[in-house]
Parts: C-alpha cells; structure tokens; sequence
C-alpha cells in the first residue's frame, strides 16, 4: 500500500518572462499573479510516499528536497527565496517524518532548485552539511555527469560544495535505466533531455492510472499547454516534442502529473479537448495521504 503526501519546501517568486520562455506577459498574465518586479510565485513541492511491503515491512520514498535554505541572505534575495526557515523539515515534520527517516530520495536532476534542501540551513560562519543521512540517493547518469562539468549556460544552477558531498556518500547511485533494483517495478523512470541532459521523470504505478513527477518537463499548470517553454530551457523544440511524448502516453493509459513549481497546483489528470489540446482535469492543490 501507498500514501502519498505533497510536501511543501521554501517557495520561490521568479521573473515570469523567465519562466515562460518566448510566450508574451499578455499572454501569461492571464494564469498567474504577477508583483511590482515583474515575478511569480513557484512553489518548491516534493513528493513522499509512505508505503508499506507486502510483507509489513515500511519504508519513505521522497521525491526532490526543493530549494531549501542554505543560500546566504543575499542569495536569497537575488534568487527570491521567501522563507528563511527550512520549511521542507517542517513540511516533513507536519505528516509524522524526520529527515533522518527517509530510506529514499529521488532527484530528477541536480539544479539547486531540486536540490537544495539536501542543506542543512545557512547559518553565520558555518558550512551548510549534508541531511538525510539514512536515504539512499537516486539519480540518473546524464544528470549527474552535468552536474560535475557543467556546461557555462547553466552552471551557475550547481551547488558544488553539495555535489561534492553528494559524491563522498556511499548510497549514492546512478541510475541508467528505466527501473531500479531499490524501488522495484512498480516505479519507473522517463528520461528527457530539452530542459538539462538525462532529467529523470519518476513514474509511480497507481492502480487508477500512474503519475509522474514531471519536474521541469511541465513545471506546473500552464506549462501543460504545448507551446508553453522556460527561458531556461536547454533545448526548447526538444522539449516540446517530449512533452507531446509523454503528454499522449499519459493519456493513454489515465495518467496524471505532479507539479514542483504550481503555487496552486499539486497534481492533476491529463486529459484533451476536441481540438487536440491537452489541458488538466480533477486538478487538486495538496494530497495529504491519499492512499493506493
């Protein structure tokens, strides 16, 4: 059995230009709250799964740590970070979880964004450290080799100090192929490569139909939309065409996605209307236990 939680972290308020790529503000205005600088609000959202073995034995499976607060005030502010507590430990905190609980963790690639809450908090003349200590690490091989020779465009979105902490840990592992031998099949994995080299896009078996943590594939509702791109996108045709991809999978087999950066939107089915369009249906803002 299965309970997943949304689990919120520190959230974000971003450029919108940024955010939506070459789509003009007259355009996304009209889908998100925009303040006096131009920004947006982005949430920061993991993904926990409690789930209990056929045999009774339990584990915690998170999805991404988020931002986290171990950037010094100044960063914070130039990168919009709202909160100065990490809010992802308490998030944990509320559904009855430790840190120090969690068997696994999940990345979908190593921006600091989906990251930075593996840091212990910034604190005056101290290193930020490493948390989770117990957790097995997944992440996929082309993300990992990014993050340790980064490309000049995005690497100011690595955090060396924690991919060299990473990079001591001996529950790290790479991950190559579709599943796991630490998840099990009923977790699988999509690879894209139009937002950075080797994202991976966990898929998790439900029996109403599976959901994918979509990451910055489809950071949140508006990006369902086709066309829709980042500015921060590697390669924004690429990865037009694998969202189409995966997108028609989905909908397919009544599949859903779960949004990291939705300030309003935890997850939601995909579906189409008569004009080819996909867009959401039964979208909700949180899961709190909902159970497989």
């Amino acid at each position: 059995m299965k309970e997943l939680f949304s689990i919120l972290g520190n959230s974000q308020k971003l450029d919108g230009g940024a955010m939506f790529g070459n789509a003009p503000k007259g355009m996304w205005k009209k889908w998100v709250k925009v303040d006096e600088k131009n920004r947006i609000d982005l949430a920061c959202r993991c993904l926990l799964i409690k789930e209990t073995m056929p045999d009774g034995a339990s584990r915690t499976i998170l999805f991404e740590a988020g931002i986290g607060a171990f950037f010094e005030p100044k960063l914070q502010d130039r990168f919009g970070i709202v909160e100065s507590e990490h809010v992802l430990l308490d998030s944990l905190k509320e559904v009855g979880v430790e840190h120090t609980d969690i068997d696994v963790i999940v990345l979908s690639h190593l921006h600091f964004d989906h990251i930075g809450g593996l840091l212990s908090k910034w604190e005056v003349d101290q290193e930020a450290e490493l948390l989770f200590p117990n957790a097995a690490i997944l992440v996929g091989k082309k993300a990992w080799q990014r993050a340790l020779n980064p490309h000049f465009r995005d690497k100011a979105s690595f955090i060396p100090h924690l991919i060299n902490l990473l990079e001591q840990r001996d529950n790290l592992h790479v991950v190559e192929d579709s599943t796991h031998p630490i998840l099990g099949n009923e977790y699988r994995f999509h690879y894209s490569d139009g937002h950075t080299p080797g994202m991976m896009l966990a898929e998790i078996a439900m029996p109403e139909g599976p959901i994918v943590f979509c990451a910055d594939l489809i950071p949140g509702a508006p990006w369902v939309h086709l066309p829709i791109t980042m500015g921060y996108d590697r390669y924004a045709e690429k990865l037009i065409d694998e969202k189409q991809a995966l997108l028609s999978d989905l909908l397919a087999r009544n599949g859903r996605l779960f949004f990291t950066h939705d300030a309003e939107i935890a997850h939601g089915r995909i579906a189409q209307n008569e004009k080819g369009k996909f867009l959401l249906s039964d979208s909700i803002p949180s899961m709190n236990g909902v159970k497989s």
